[in-house]
């Protein structure tokens, strides 16, 4: 166990520092300049987290205020442009939580004592690498991503604070911006990709699927709204260990985030897209500050798909925790 914490807190240091903001000093050298050209070179050579700071007009007054949306992605651009950049993918985050009735029916063939506890440590850890930036001209960033999500029983000493489930997802995504209006929002990226998803187990525990997935992100001020589609790939029916995977982990997922000041209400939906047997999962984050570059994180879950282990049992979590990276 005390291995595994040494290993969280060198991650949450790791991120942290790739985020940190440099001195103000820096960012002071840069805005005395006169140059507009000479200026955005100067922001572009700052260490890691400059970018994040908006360069001031060229009569010097304050720069006009820019979506979190548009941030976010201002942000991703300069970071990826530099070399072997390794950027954050989705929220990456440290959570004690608490759920009613832990799913133990999938462990009794191979353990029949499993016993879990309500309370464990749920963990996300997402990163991206840019493969090729503007494959068609001025447009076009190719990617590749990993992200895990682990559900640990640190509290069960008595089972050796065993790792209940570990997803792991890798996904290959190729993605546009885009710019124009849509039912009144203004439509700002779209990525296409291929996304493998599996715990990593053997039989009788062993969960995977296979998707291509589309994602639509809009924006409008400090509201952001992402439709996420996915089509499961076919898979042989002697190894396909769950085959209704898609009838409660969903068809598609719809991801709603609203930036307040220095908060983030977040919200994602999934659902099966069915008339007759609807199930659904959905999630609800808050973020809100913590310290100067940590932030806290409550969340809630509530259906089906939280994890694989899980697809096909409702769950109800309830975490709270600390976030080093947030959708907004």
């Amino acid at each position: 166990m005390r291995y595994t914490l040494s290993g969280l807190g060198l991650f949450v240091l790791f991120v942290h520092n790739a985020w940190a903001e440099p001195a103000s000093a820096e960012i002071d050298d840069c805005r005395r300049l006169k140059s507009e050209a000479e200026r955005l070179r100067c922001y572009d050579s700052l260490p890691l987290g400059a970018e994040t700071q908006l360069p001031p007009a060229a009569d010097g007054s304050a720069p006009e205020a820019m979506p979190a949306l548009e941030q976010r992605m201002q942000k991703q651009r300069d970071l990826a442009r530099r070399a072997f950049a390794i950027l954050p993918h989705r929220p990456n985050y440290l959570l004690h939580t608490y759920s009613g009735a832990p799913n133990v029916a999938p462990f009794a063939a191979v353990d029949p004592d499993a016993d879990f506890q309500h309370q464990e440590i749920k963990f996300q850890i997402s990163l991206r690498v840019p493969l090729w930036n503007n494959m068609f001209g001025h447009n076009g960033d190719l990617w590749f991503a990993y992200t895990q999500q682990s559900y640990w029983q640190a509290y069960n000493l008595k089972r050796s604070a065993p790792f209940r489930e570990t997803g792991h997802e890798p996904e290959l995504g190729l993605a546009f911006h885009t710019d124009f209006s849509l039912l009144g929002l203004r439509h700002r990226l779209l990525s296409l990709g291929f996304v493998h998803q599996s715990n990593g187990r053997g039989e009788p525990l062993s969960r995977s699927w296979n998707r291509l997935w589309v994602s639509f992100e809009l924006e409008r001020g400090n509201f952001a709204l992402a439709l996420k589609p996915w089509y499961r790939m076919p898979e042989e029916s002697a190894t396909d260990n769950n085959t209704d995977i898609g009838d409660y982990a969903g068809r598609g997922q719809l991801h709603l985030a609203y930036k307040y000041r220095d908060q983030v209400f977040s919200s994602t939906l999934r659902n099966n897209l069915q008339a007759s047997d609807n199930r659904s999962g959905y999630e609800l984050d808050w973020s809100f500050p913590y310290s100067k570059r940590i932030k806290g994180l409550v969340q809630y879950y509530n259906g089906y798909g939280e994890s694989l282990i899980d697809y096909n049992v409702r769950t109800r979590r309830i975490g709270i925790g600390v976030l080093v990276e947030d959708w907004l």
